[in-house]
């Protein structure tokens, strides 16, 4: 391999690397402020005053241009997805791939179904942790967790009610959800 092939590939891995964790984790912020506002989270709690500081400056302009449709918040929506093609687009002119537009598009909506998946899969993780250690702690997360997962767990537990009260939704919702994350490849 020559030099300067292989200084370009060693230049282009890290480099790749934090465009993609920095623009993950801003996207990840967005993500969170969205699906608190589905669940109606408390926004007086101290992780959401933290969301709401980091992600209003870029979305209170937005959703002057973009109005919510009932409770979905579209400027959400449209600027994640933005995120994401743009964090996709300067990956692809930094390393060896190369994507059409359109492709680009649709792998950054594929990312951000899978980003959306990987949150909730970790998020009833939390959850199930925190009922083995101390549901009633007085972390300042411990409720938003219960909150965003409840969506998730309350149609399951439905069907599947406890059994000697071991609460099982936990468990069909994860396979559910690495079912659909495989599905997407990820």
């Amino acid at each position: 391999m020559p030099a300067e092939a292989m200084g370009d590939s060693y230049l282009t891995n890290p480099l790749e690397f934090i465009i993609s964790t920095l623009f993950g984790l801003y996207i990840l912020a967005f993500m969170l402020r969205f699906l608190l506002g589905m669940v109606r989270a408390d926004f007086y709690n101290p992780v959401c005053q933290f969301l709401v500081r980091i992600t209003n400056p870029v979305l209170v302009p937005l959703r002057r241009v973009i109005p919510s449709i009932g409770r979905l918040d579209t400027a959400s929506v449209v600027l994640m997805l933005a995120l994401e093609f743009v964090v996709t687009w300067i990956v692809v002119q930094i390393g060896p791939v190369a994507f059409t537009l359109p492709q680009i598009f649709v792998y950054s909506v594929v990312k951000l179904l899978g980003t959306l998946l990987w949150t909730w899969f970790f998020l009833i993780i939390a959850m199930v942790i925190l009922s083995w250690v101390g549901r009633g702690a007085r972390h300042p997360v411990v409720p938003l967790v219960c909150q965003l997962t409840e969506p998730l767990l309350r149609p399951v537990r439905r069907v599947v009610p406890p059994i000697a009260g071991i609460d099982l939704s936990p468990l069909f919702v994860l396979i559910a959800i690495r079912f659909l994350l495989v599905l997407l490849g990820f």
